[in-house]
C-alpha cells in the first residue's frame, strides 16, 4: 500500500493514522514548516516537549489551534 501524504506533510501509516511529531523535534526545525512566528520567545534549540509543557498543550496540533494569530 502506498503512503498518502497527510496533514502538514506527514505520512499516514497503513491503517490511515497520521504519525505524530517526535517530542525531541527542535523548535527551529518546526519553524521551517510553521513559520518564524511559532513559539515566540522560545529559543530554537528548545524541544517540542518543552513547548508543550510550558503551554499546557497535549500535542503540536493542539498548540497550533490554540495559538493562531
Amino acid at each position: 500500500m502506498a503512503k498518502n501524504t497527510g496533514l502538514d506533510g506527514r505520512s499516514r501509516d497503513e491503517n490511515g493514522q497520521t504519525r505524530a511529531k517526535n517530542g525531541n523535534t527542535r523548535i527551529d526545525t518546526l519553524r521551517e514548516t510553521y513559520g518564524e512566528g511559532l513559539a515566540p520567545g522560545m529559543r530554537g534549540n528548545a524541544h517540542l516537549n518543552t513547548l508543550l509543557e510550558r503551554t499546557g498543550s497535549n500535542s503540536l496540533s493542539e498548540y497550533l489551534r490554540n495559538h493562531k494569530k
